[in-house]
């Protein structure tokens, strides 16, 4: 039996506080944009990385990468924006046996919509209570937690900074 390296009292209480905040945020989130927008948070995460991509359009497994999701349950998601006009799926031109998706029209003009009730839901509940430093730690140190969850960066994860 080994022995078990608990966590000193400073630690549990930082282990606390992520935990609330990782329980917290996504109801947050989520609720703000149903009702703004009728749109899930996955939903509009996935309109987003589109809405940045090249042409609008990414790789279905690329798509999943960037929103830290498995390729399932993006294909669950982007049929649903397909019934609602927001996203297409059509054969990579590069790859005929991968399958791309492209945002609309209509998928622009959503996400584009949903945008500023996001962002400033986002800077409310996270960006506006801290200072500068703050949000430069949050950076690195999300950056060295994902390095451990995501080391090969499959799920869109970034690498740390040294800092």
């Amino acid at each position: 039996m080994t022995d078990t390296r608990w966590l000193s009292d400073e630690q549990l209480r930082a282990w606390k506080k992520l935990i609330a905040v990782v329980e917290l945020l996504p109801g947050t989130l989520e609720s703000q944009l149903q009702r703004d927008s009728g749109l899930s948070h996955f939903e509009y995460f996935t309109l987003a990385m589109l809405s940045e991509a090249p042409d609008r359009t990414l790789r279905m497994t690329t798509l999943a990468a960037h929103t830290n999701s498995t390729l399932a349950r993006l294909s669950h998601v982007v049929s649903r924006l397909e019934k609602r006009g927001l996203v297409r799926r059509e054969a990579c031109a590069e790859d005929r046996r991968a399958t791309n998706a492209v945002l609309t029209p209509a998928g622009w003009t959503t996400v584009v919509a949903a945008a500023p009730g996001h962002v400033g839901t986002v800077r409310q509940t996270v960006i506006d209570p801290l200072t500068s430093a703050d949000v430069a730690d949050l950076d690195r140190i999300m950056g060295r937690i994902l390095e451990v969850l995501d080391p090969s960066h499959v799920m869109g994860g970034a690498a740390p900074t040294d800092d």
